[in-house]
């Protein structure tokens, strides 16, 4: 069966556990699988080249950035992005098929759920909550933002966007340790962004952050429903979000005073 005319293209560093599941999985779907390598050092690059992916080594200047600079290297004008966590299932990849079974899609953007996999779970919780961005799209209609930090696909004015039914498995947790040290090191990019454009938090975020940050992913996003690993979860959401803002409150206290 001829691929459609779709590339798809995933940002990596040190993934090589987890990339060959992703690629496998649309492997049928695209005859231009594209992978970002961002210095790994764990064969990453190897293992995507063995499944027959195009790899390119750039450091990294942060999400926007690098999603920006690897949608550049695509070969078509349709565009699909994933992380290298984040598995696309059957009844997913037959939907993206049938877009282009006839053509051109209808839409020009599509957002797709993404619901987190927990460790033990074979699908995501029937009430799990799912994020539902843009990750579908054609390069002339939307590009990815320049932002470090802010993983998002800015849309032309007046482009068609639809969504679709499928959902991506977000395979995110590899150790509850891994987690922490991920969450860590975003949130030192949060802060040199927020640095860097002249913000800050408020002092009160600091007593506050925690508690409610943790009720946002506890009830709001439905962690309660998933048992032990959901209230793990939300307890380091919770710590993640409390960490950006104290790590800012540290960088404007050692701020030379005028």
């Amino acid at each position: 069966m001829t691929a459609p005319p779709l590339s798809i293209f995933i940002i990596a560093k040190n993934e090589a556990d987890r990339l060959p599941r992703v690629i496998e999985a649309v492997r049928h779907l695209s005859d231009d699988i594209l992978v970002v390598d961002s210095g790994s050092i764990d064969g990453t690059q190897d293992a995507a080249r063995a499944l027959g992916a195009r790899v390119i080594e750039r450091e990294w200047p942060g999400y926007g950035p690098q999603k920006r600079f690897a949608e550049s290297q695509c070969r078509h004008d349709w565009v699909l992005n994933l992380d290298a966590d984040e598995v696309v299932p059957a009844d997913l990849a037959a939907e993206i098929a049938g877009l282009f079974a006839s053509g051109e899609p209808a839409a020009q953007a599509y957002e797709i759920r993404i619901a987190e996999i927990f460790p033990g779970e074979a699908a995501p919780h029937p009430l799990a909550y799912a994020l539902a961005p843009v990750r579908l799209y054609r390069r002339d209609r939307g590009t990815y933002s320049i932002s470090p930090v802010h993983d998002r696909v800015d849309l032309e004015p007046g482009t068609r966007v639809a969504r679709l039914k499928g959902t991506v498995h977000h395979f995110s947790v590899r150790s509850i340790g891994d987690q922490i040290a991920k969450l860590n090191a975003y949130s030192d990019q949060q802060v040199a962004d927020l640095a860097a454009r002249g913000k800050s938090t408020s002092t009160a975020r600091v007593f506050l952050e925690f508690p409610i940050a943790f009720l946002k992913a506890y009830i709001g996003r439905r962690h309660a429903v998933r048992g032990t690993y959901g209230f793990i979860t939300a307890m380091n959401f919770a710590f993640y979000r409390w960490l950006r803002v104290a790590k800012d409150f540290e960088r404007r206290n050692r701020e030379p005073k005028s």
